[in-house]
């Protein structure tokens, strides 16, 4: 046992917070305080980064009319997802798939421009950026449950048309809409399971030792 664990409830804590996170798409209005506010924007700052880039930047959508314009983003996206859902689509349509309208806060999350010039652990695997900034959303997600407000991750937008709309840079690319907000209740299980999309794969079907999950025994190769 490490000396360096922390004390049975806080550890409980840390694992409840993440088994009861939800990708939420229902919102109750109201609003989120500066002080609550600050402290998960902190939170996510606080995300690792490969090689220190810190790739992400947050814009907070304060202006009716830019979320509105945002939404119909949105919207446009949906009906062609649907479309290229084929068989599913109509299904696809009924779902609920995010909550601009009716959410506190709105949050666009994007890799800055001059990531390039970063080449420390992305010179092979130049997505890193994204990975990194996935990280700060998580762990903004998890302080929003932690502080009793809802979150979901909305990426039904086209990137370069949501990146000319809020006058970002050349280079500079939207990742995510983050609706954030006090909501009524959350889903006891993934939303997307509740309502028969699709269901969560266990654990046990996405772990092997020494070699793809589900594949036959690594070939070793020798070395040079």
């Amino acid at each position: 046992m490490s000396e360096h664990r922390y004390p049975d409830a806080d550890r409980a804590a840390v694992y409840r917070v993440i088994a009861e996170r939800r990708d939420m798409r229902h919102f109750a209005g109201g609003e989120v305080d500066r002080a609550t506010l600050q402290r998960l924007l902190a939170a996510a700052h606080r995300a690792p980064s490969v090689g220190l880039m810190q790739p992400w930047r947050f814009c907070r959508i304060t202006d009716p009319g830019l979320r509105a314009a945002i939404g119909d983003l949105v919207r446009e996206e949906t009906e062609l997802t649907a479309e290229a859902l084929g068989d599913r689509g109509a299904e696809f349509s009924r779902l609920k798939v995010e909550g601009i309208a009716e959410c506190a806060e709105l949050l666009v999350v994007a890799l800055t421009e001059d990531r390039e010039r970063h080449v420390f652990g992305r010179r092979t695997m130049p997505h890193m950026d994204l990975a990194s900034a996935s990280c700060a959303i998580q762990n903004l997600w998890l302080a929003a449950r932690a502080e009793g407000l809802g979150m979901g991750w909305v990426s039904l937008f086209d990137p370069e048309r949501l990146g000319t709309l809020l006058g970002f840079p050349p280079g500079a690319e939207p990742i995510a809409l983050l609706c954030l907000g006090p909501v009524d209740e959350f889903y006891a299980r993934p939303m997307l399971e509740e309502t028969g999309w699709t269901t969560a794969q266990p654990l046990e079907e996405l772990l092997a030792e020494n070699g793809w999950p589900g594949g036959g025994a690594p070939t070793a190769t020798p070395s040079a």
